[in-house]
């Protein structure tokens, strides 16, 4: 599914916590945000796409997931938090090469033709790795181990990066083929751009069949390149992005161009973004997998990013000038997503509200990002109480109508769009620090619930009255409308 991911070591940002996000763009997928209880949990899980059935083990732990409503193609629980701390987000589908491929086919669900034959199971998905992996880890370093055994016991049948975080760590992990994979801890003082493309520049072997301690991959993978052939770099350097990844056309317009604005928001100055001289370009290959960021880098900052169409560039799609350049890449905060969690693990906070869900519907341009804490039995059912049919008694519709709203009406309603933003986060951080105090002071932890409630509450009745300007600007703007004054 063509998503961007964002991750953030814990000295990368600005108060230690750890943070992991990801915008979910699907075909407008209708989302809502749920907890799975662990003794609801099945012992067995078949997936819907590949028809593979997989024993699940024993003792699953509670979890905060954001399925789709339409349940056609499967769970897609897209990412969470469990009672352990530990942050997931699956999938980044990124990209490979055709020498990968040959060498480890994909392991694709194929319907028997005939009634004497029988039907090839195929291999795991975006559809499954939360329900798979999240219940079962206690840390992210384990999600990496246990989605590495699924993935070598029954295969996948297409490019993934994941990402998992606890309070210390952030781990991130991609696919290789049907069965291999790679993974490298991201350092604490950096952050991490993905935008559907292999993303790995760097990786230390000697430790990844050593220590492991900040590497981890295939125990096969040394054999696997050099039987393969597919090790293209020089001089002795291992650069994973060269074996592994694609270096296409498409590339260039779709995934480069959001690292590079990714890139240049948090790294102004370290490198020259623009101009005939600049160190990189929307189109250019070598775009860091991880940078130091020039300054800390808050919520806010990881929602904006995510939110972005190039703004202040030659490519805002929105921008009022005649410019040949506009629109001509694939922005960040797209039209189509289903569903952005940014998934925060303060690691300062007592373990009962470390983490925090910071969860966004529809697309993140037009949307507003509501924190809740994930340690609860039970979200507020304006969170979880979606169903395929529209209605503004929930925030993932209600987000839905503001941005096809606010699209069409861009110069009018962009400014409504930029309070109501502002507004979410301000209260959404006074009601955070609020709960946070009563709950340390008291030492209890059952505010959890009314807490959410009162976050869930706020978004209501701020979104409704940004609905309702934006709906009024929108008829402001009608074709059909007329006044003497008019003619």
């Amino acid at each position: 599914m063509p998503c961007t991911t964002l991750l953030v070591g814990k000295k990368a940002s600005n108060d230690g916590s750890t943070v992991i996000a990801r915008t979910d763009d699907g075909f407008f997928d209708e989302k809502k945000l749920i907890v799975v209880d662990a003794k609801k949990q099945p012992k067995k899980y078949k997936s819907v796409i590949s028809h593979l059935e997989i024993k699940l083990p024993d003792h699953p732990m509670r979890y905060t997931a954001s399925p789709s409503i339409d349940k056609k193609n499967g769970i897609w629980a897209a990412c969470g938090i469990n009672e352990a701390n530990v942050g997931m987000t699956a999938t980044e589908t990124i990209t490979s090469n055709p020498r990968v491929m040959g060498a480890d086919p994909y392991v694709v669900y194929q319907k028997a033709k005939t009634r004497k034959e029988k039907d090839i199971i195929g291999g795991l998905g975006e559809e499954d790795y939360v329900v798979l992996v999240l219940p079962y880890i206690h840390n992210a370093r384990e999600g990496v181990i246990r989605l590495a055994s699924l993935l070598e016991e029954y295969g996948t049948y297409e490019p993934n990066g994941i990402a998992f975080n606890d309070a210390d760590e952030v781990w991130w992990m991609e696919t290789i083929g049907g069965h291999h994979w790679i993974a490298k801890k991201v350092k604490d003082d950096s952050y991490v751009v993905m935008p559907n493309q292999f993303g790995l520049d760097n990786f230390d072997l000697e430790d990844a069949f050593g220590e492991q301690k900040e590497n981890m991959c295939s125990k096969d993978l040394k054999e696997f390149i050099e039987k393969n052939h597919l090790d293209l770099n020089q001089n002795g350097t291992f650069n994973p992005r060269y074996v592994f990844g694609s270096r296409s056309d498409a590339d260039h317009i779709y995934n480069t161009p959001r690292a590079w604005y990714m890139g240049r928001y948090f790294n102004p100055t370290t490198y020259k973004w623009d101009g005939e001289n600049a160190d990189f370009k929307p189109e250019s290959d070598n775009i860091p997998w991880s940078l130091v960021p020039e300054k800390k880098i808050t919520i806010e900052d990881v929602k904006y990013i995510l939110s972005s169409y190039y703004q202040g560039t030659p490519y805002n799609p929105y921008a009022k000038a005649d410019n040949p350049l506009k629109g001509i890449y694939r922005p960040i905060g797209i039209s189509r997503t289903g569903v952005t969690g940014i998934l925060q693990i303060r690691g300062y906070m007592p373990k009962e509200i470390q983490g925090i869900e910071w969860i966004c519907f529809g697309s993140n341009a037009f949307n507003a990002a509501l924190p809740v804490y994930a340690n609860t039995d039970k979200m507020p059912d304006y969170l979880s109480d979606v169903t395929m049919d529209v209605s503004t008694e929930n925030f993932y519709w209600s987000s839905r109508l503001i941005e096809a709203l606010a699209d069409a009406n861009y110069g009018s309603c962009i400014q409504l769009i930029e309070r109501y933003q502002s507004t979410i986060a301000n209260k959404g951080h006074q009601l955070l620090n609020e709960y946070d105090r009563k709950m340390m002071d008291q030492k209890d932890y059952s505010f959890i619930a009314e807490a959410n409630e009162k976050l869930s509450e706020m978004a209501k009745k701020e979104t409704t009255n940004t609905l309702n300007k934006v709906l009024k600007e929108a008829s402001k703007n009608m074709k059909n409308g007329y006044s003497r004054a008019d003619n």
